[in-house]
């Protein structure tokens, strides 16, 4: 005890002057320092006024929590501009659909996307592993009508090439589908892009997944007798196939042109005065006609690709193997062209729309003479760039642009004339097909230079209205 005596003294002597002082000495004596929150409460204004002693704290602490809020809201709401990250994925998705496009050429030139005769979306992932899988999996395959009118003589090793042709296929499209669903989901839920950019993410993540459903719809037609004429090559459905190939080219495009989209945002922002000039210049009068002509051509190029798969559906390459003629002139005889046998109505009222979708001679008719219209196009719309207030006003981009269609278009002719003549040998086939999606890329981004785009003008001007406050 007689230890803490000393320090219970040196309290009771210090004690006073601590802790009782009189108010004069209060008012003289220097403000202490204070907490941030509390520094504009000095003592003679905590003394002097009559308010509440903590009305300034609260009105800090208020301020503080709406600028939490509206730093909250912020973080909830989406951005004006995409990541470019976002642009570079795009990118890639695009031609990782370039290439199952491509592929899913040659699985069709090869005759292998009917060896596997279900759809497991999820265990169709695996391919067979044992001897008895694979004993299952082509006993499957025998009963279908490729094998009883095409292959009844195939091995069981040859079916093992096919049928890897198609899984392969079939996997990639899973991938894609994994590799774009998910970042999707990331990127839209950490705002990394705009609104209208997670509306498109998300439209094509569905269009992605109706994709695969047309794949399986397509191939279901190849595998019944009463969907293609008694004695016929067993095949899909031309309609079912150009639908595939069409929902693809959609899909391409729309990731082609949201990736340019974001990367034209972050150029234009990081040149403000370059970015409005262009904009003037493709505001030009003079190139109205010239844009919608460009809009036109986009639209013709995806028609031509179309057309070409009903060539492909059915088989129309492999008949009349010379160009410019068609047997003994530019085209077949009309009674060839507008055949009875593809009616199915007494009336004949549905004469001409079968036979333009159905008939091969007139299918291939048609797909020339797009691809040919195609062809002349092209080349009068770079003549037409070249020339007059056009030539003048328009952007040096968009002159690239038409010039290296006119390089895509031409390769495209020599590769299709070279298919047919040949008789669709499967590397120019395959290479035709590739080059259909080259020319559409082409066209897409001469379309996209010509496009004036409204919503990137609108976020540059509020950032330099922003910038002159």
């Amino acid at each position: 005890m007689s230890v803490f005596v000393p320090g219970i003294r040196r309290i009771a002597l210090q004690a006073p002057s601590k802790f009782f002082v009189c108010n004069q000495c209060l008012r003289s004596a220097p403000p202490r320092r204070l907490r941030p929150q509390f520094q504009r409460l000095s003592w003679r204004g905590y003394a002097d006024s009559t308010a509440t002693p903590l009305a300034g704290v609260g009105n800090q602490v208020g301020s503080t929590r709406a600028a939490s809020e509206a730093q909250g809201a912020s973080k909830r709401a989406f951005p004006q501009t995409s990541s470019k990250g976002v642009a570079y994925w795009l990118l890639g998705s695009a031609a990782s659909v370039f290439g199952i496009v491509v592929f899913g050429g040659l699985t069709r030139l090869t005759e292998s996307g009917l060896s596997i005769t279900e759809w497991r979306p999820v265990t169709g992932s695996k391919p067979p592993l044992t001897t008895a899988d694979w004993e299952s999996e082509f006993e499957k395959y025998r009963a279908s009508p490729e094998f009883k009118l095409l292959n009844p003589h195939m091995t069981l090793d040859e079916f093992k090439k096919i049928y890897f042709m198609e899984w392969t296929h079939r996997l990639w499209g899973r991938l894609i589908g994994l590799s774009f669903v998910l970042p999707t989901i990331y990127f839209v839920a950490r705002r990394r892009v705009s609104g209208k950019m997670a509306v498109n993410l998300v439209g094509i993540s569905a269009l992605i997944g109706f994709q695969g459903f047309i794949g399986w719809w397509m191939v279901k037609s190849g595998l019944k007798d009463d969907l293609f004429a008694p004695g016929s090559h067993p095949r899909v459905s031309q309609y079912r196939l150009t639908a595939h190939l069409g929902t693809a080219f959609v899909c391409y495009s729309w990731m082609l042109l949201s990736a340019l989209s974001i990367l034209r945002s972050h150029r234009m922002l990081a040149n403000p005065k370059a970015a409005l000039d262009t904009v003037q210049a493709l505001k030009n009068p003079a190139l109205a006609t010239f844009r919608r002509s460009v809009f036109g051509l986009a639209g013709l190029v995806f028609l031509t690709a179309m057309s070409g798969g009903l060539v492909a559906g059915l088989d129309a390459g492999l008949i009349y193997n010379e160009f410019p003629n068609m047997g003994l002139g530019l085209t077949p005889p009309k009674s060839e062209l507008w055949n009875e046998f593809y009616s199915r109505k007494d009336d004949r009222s549905d004469l001409w729309w079968r036979n333009m979708l159905e008939n091969p001679s007139t299918v291939q008719m048609d797909h020339r003479i797009l691809a040919v219209t195609t062809f002349c196009a092209i080349l009068a719309l770079f003549a037409y760039s070249r020339t007059g207030r056009v030539g003048a006003a328009l952007p040096r981009g968009a002159k690239k642009g038409a010039t290296g269609l006119v390089h895509l278009v031409s390769l495209q002719a020599a590769l299709g004339i070279s298919t047919l003549i040949y008789m669709v040998p499967i590397p120019l086939a395959a290479a035709h097909q590739a080059g259909s999606l080259a020319v559409l890329t082409g066209a897409l981004v001469l379309a996209h230079r010509m496009h004036v785009p409204r919503q990137a003008i609108r976020t540059l001007e509020q950032r330099l209205s922003n910038c002159r406050k």
